[in-house]
């Protein structure tokens, strides 16, 4: 015998996430923020991870971080749990509520992963397109899951690539339709400074998602978190993997949110240099900016092959990221906010390219 067994069946229409991470002299592909974490926070960090014994496992639940987020956000410790990043919150959403002959109502365009979660966990996908400016369709949605028959759902917000925000009077009215789980995924809600959090009062239904690796630059990290009620988040401590956040994550993650308010000048620079960048982009022919509240601007290019231009920008040292053959986002590339110097080149090359094609 020199072969193997087919896969599980759902695999077969899959493609594996590709962050398209291509070294280049410019990163802003990924949401990524620019600058390390400060010299004298990693003294710190340095100073923790000495501590932690690598041969014994570690605090299965990260108990201490768990503490520190909960006192920040007015919760118990129970109202909050840890992850590999968010991306493994996002996976046990699908493993726990959906599977076999349960759906999940998704909004595209958006963050692609959801998607390919739902089918790793055999669940059926219901799509509400969002309108042409990638705002919500917000009375589809909410008559969409008042049927009933909607397991969970992801609002993201701000939502990648767009970078607009669902208001909270739409999560309310989301979370008021049925009792599907709503999730908020807010991993960049530090740069739009627009939470969800004053619902989860009132809705048991409600979970929020965040994420140390943007704002706080420990992408590298892999360190993510829930809030929500007590009972729904003993669900997801069902399917979570044991120890999956490590003792030095967790390490760094309490000195990094220990010291939180010492990245908000770096937070005031983004969003300083993303109203830069956004007024320059709309300056340039035959180029629509759209509003963004987060890290990243989406573009789309009316004169020129996006494809190429991605390539062209490469060659020159700057990986962006190009989302022209997605559907809905057809022409369309997106920029993180990078160092002022690295958007200043950027845009004086994406200038020369766009001149040049014409």
């Amino acid at each position: 015998m020199n072969q193997v067994r087919p896969p599980a069946p759902q695999l077969a229409d899959i493609e594996p996430y590709d962050p398209k991470y291509i070294p280049a002299k410019i990163m802003v592909s990924a949401n990524e923020n620019s600058s390390d974490v400060p010299f004298d926070i990693r003294r710190e960090i340095e100073r923790e991870t000495r501590k932690v014994a690598f041969n014994r496992y570690p605090d299965p639940l990260a108990n201490d971080l768990r503490d520190l987020i909960a006192e920040a956000n007015g919760l118990d410790r129970d109202q909050v749990i840890m992850g590999n990043g968010g991306d493994e919150l996002l996976f046990n959403i699908a493993l726990a509520w959906g599977g076999p002959g349960r759906k999940f109502l998704n909004m595209p365009p958006t963050f692609s992963v959801y998607k390919n979660n739902a089918q790793l966990t055999n669940t059926e996908i219901v799509n509400v397109d969002r309108l042409a400016d990638f705002s919500i369709d917000e009375d589809a949605v909410v008559a969409r899951l008042a049927q009933g028959d909607i397991d969970f759902t992801i609002v993201t917000t701000p939502n990648n690539p767009s970078g607009n925000i669902a208001s909270n009077d739409f999560v309310a009215r989301a979370c008021e339709a049925s009792d599907a789980l709503v999730m908020v995924d807010e991993a960049y809600f530090e740069f739009s400074r627009y939470t969800a959090r004053p619902l989860l009062a009132r809705y048991e239904n409600l979970v929020i998602l965040r994420t140390f690796s943007k704002a706080f630059s420990l992408a590298g990290v892999r360190l993510g978190y829930l809030l929500g009620s007590e009972r729904v988040l003993t669900e997801f401590k069902k399917v979570r993997q044991p120890y999956s956040v490590d003792a030095v994550s967790q390490a760094i993650g309490r000195v990094v949110f220990a010291n939180r308010a010492k990245f908000e000048k770096e937070i005031d620079q983004i969003i300083e240099e993303r109203g830069r960048m956004h007024d320059a982009l709309c300056a340039l022919d035959g180029v629509e900016a759209f509003p963004s509240e987060s890290n990243y601007i989406l573009f789309r290019l009316a004169d020129a092959d996006a494809g190429q231009v991605w390539q062209r920008l490469l060659d020159r040292g700057i990986l962006v990221r190009d989302f022209s053959r997605s559907a809905g986002l057809e022409g369309c590339l997106r920029v993180s906010i990078g160092l002022p110097e690295e958007n200043a080149c950027f845009l004086a090359e994406l200038k020369a390219i766009l001149e040049g094609a014409s």
